[in-house]
């Protein structure tokens, strides 16, 4: 009797507990064009990396739908002195693995962010320390004033520091040498969805946190990424019902998904800018023939490139009208943005871009190599294609050097920035334009962690100078008029060459929901399947 009485409890037991039967649980199956490359937080300050990371670790600071700031690890934040910022940490938090979430792991991880490998150093740029004041607060000391120094949070996952000391990764790797260690293909975060496996370059699996602390408005059990390079192949795969959704749409196929019966389309303007630009630092070019010179010193080369290139055409007849050119590097929604530095700093004139490369001394033009990544943008190998038959119109011969995201970040960006002439796209993290300051067009300093994207070394002094009084400035028509300033510095340099906003848009079976915000981000905790 005492048997039976305990069977009987314990199936009364679990017939109360919530869990998911087979026939109940919701699989999702999604596709990019490229890997995720690692799976530590802090490998790469890249968007597709940050957002797929973000479903597993989770920043003090995260964005709503409307991309405003709102209480994540974090439930209050405050300036409490003009240079300390004061957190307040969420309690009853649990990492992956069970063990609890503390001030000690957030000191850990702001060491480890900005030490070693991390490729996300430049987001605490103004920061000059962190200490713990009990056990769920921790305070931040800035470099001056720093107004909008939560809004560079928001994709710093925190990382367990008992979990990262055990298995030896208590530094980030770095994945520009090819290191690793136990973070790069396992994860332990706080998220909504944990990793179950890992394949890379193939799939990579995430399911549910039963634990989570938020409530889930997803209903997402399992959800299995795949990387699937070829566009046709991808594009096949949705239509055959192997994936659910498809993040990276190739333009050429935008109006068949959109027209097929069980699909739909989501589309709507990107922040993220797509440009060129060129080694302006070393006195002789890595990837040139050409010896003891480097041309791109010379304003009058950079504005021939310039105006070499139309940008009217590569919207056309590249991005089918999928895209928006641009003159600047920042464009509408971020916070800073100068309509008037916007347009074009100078016509697409072939003609005179000749005439540049004959004053400058190149009236032949001179061979260089274009690295372009071709599984990061949309078309972005084609867009590298099309630049070459540009530049080749105005006597330049260059080489394309199409790669994969992996071995193209690896060889443009920090610590070799090996790279003479590249294409790259950025999104403003914190939705401002000192971001795009201080990562781009600050001269390169890595031991104050600026300039740590500007690949190829653009150096203006009053540039340095407005970029650090817009970090501390706090009155809105003076930092404004800073950021213009040093927005006309940049485009009367020539100094970059700004392509285009793309255009974000992806393609799902019509049961299933997402939310789509202009800085690209996919979060499975928006996903819905009806």
């Amino acid at each position: 009797m005492r048997k039976a009485f305990f069977v009987a409890a314990i199936a009364g037991l679990l017939a109360a507990l919530p869990f998911h039967s087979p026939a109940d649980a919701k699989p999702f199956r999604w596709a990019n064009d490229g890997d995720v490359n690692s799976m530590d937080p802090y490998a790469r300050n890249e968007t597709f990396l940050l957002t797929f990371m973000l479903n597993v670790y989770e920043p003090l600071v995260r964005r709503d739908a409307q991309l405003r700031l709102e209480p994540s690890l974090a439930t209050q934040w405050a300036q409490v002195a003009p240079t300390v910022w004061r957190f307040t940490l969420r309690q009853g938090v649990r990492f992956h693995d069970g063990s609890p979430f503390t001030a000690d792991d957030v000191v850990f991880s702001y060491h480890r962010v900005t030490s070693g490998g991390s490729n996300l150093k430049g987001n605490f740029a103004t920061a000059k320390g962190i200490r713990k004041i009990d056990e769920f607060t921790v305070e931040v000391d800035t470099d001056g004033v720093d107004p909008i120094f939560p809004e560079q949070l928001t994709v710093w996952g925190i990382m367990s520091k008992a979990w990262a000391e055990k298995n030896n990764a208590a530094v980030a790797s770095d994945i520009t040498k090819n290191e690793e260690n136990f973070a790069t293909r396992n994860a332990n975060g706080t998220g909504p969805f944990m990793l179950k496996s890992r394949e890379p370059d193939v799939k990579t699996v995430l399911v549910r946190n039963p634990g989570w602390w938020d409530k889930a408005t997803h209903d997402v059990d399992e959800a299995t990424f795949f990387r699937i390079g070829n566009d046709a192949t991808r594009v096949a795969a949705l239509l055959s019902g192997e994936v659910d959704f498809v993040y990276t749409v190739p333009p050429q196929d935008h109006d068949r998904l959109g027209r097929t019966s069980g699909l739909k389309i989501v589309q709507g303007p990107e922040l993220r800018v797509i440009y060129l630009s060129f080694d302006q630092l070393r006195d002789e070019l890595t990837d040139s023939p050409l010896k003891g010179k480097n041309p791109f010193k010379d304003k009058r080369v950079r504005q021939a490139f310039y105006q070499a290139i139309d940008v009217e055409a590569i919207k056309s007849r590249v991005m089918r009208n999928q895209s928006v050119p641009i003159g600047s590097l920042v464009g509408p929604g971020v916070n800073g943005y100068v309509p008037e530095i916007g347009g074009r700093a100078a016509p697409y004139d072939p003609e005179a871009a000749r005439r540049l490369l004959a004053a400058a001394g190149y009236p032949q033009g001179f061979e260089v190599t274009l690295d372009c990544p071709n599984d990061r943008y949309v078309n972005d190998e084609a867009i590298c294609t099309a630049v070459v038959g540009m530049l080749a119109r105005v006597g330049m011969k260059v080489n394309l050097n199409a790669q994969t995201r992996a071995r193209f970040f690896a060889k443009v960006n920090a610590p070799g920035f090996n790279t003479s002439f590249y294409l790259l796209g950025w999104t403003p993290s914190t939705y401002d334009a000192h971001n795009v300051l201080i990562s781009l067009m600050h001269s390169r300093d890595n031991a104050r962690s600026r300039g740590q994207f500007n690949n190829g070394g653009y150096s203006n002094a009053e540039v340095d100078m407005l970029t650090d009084l817009v970090a501390k400035e706090t009155d809105k028509a003076r930092r404004q008029a800073y950021i213009t300033r040093a927005f006309r510095l940049l485009a009367d340099d020539f100094g970059y060459i700004p392509l285009h906003q793309q255009t974000i848009v992806w393609a799902m079976k019509r049961n299933v929901d997402v939310v789509q915000t202009p800085d690209n981000y996919f979060y499975l905790r928006n996903v819905k399947i009806r």
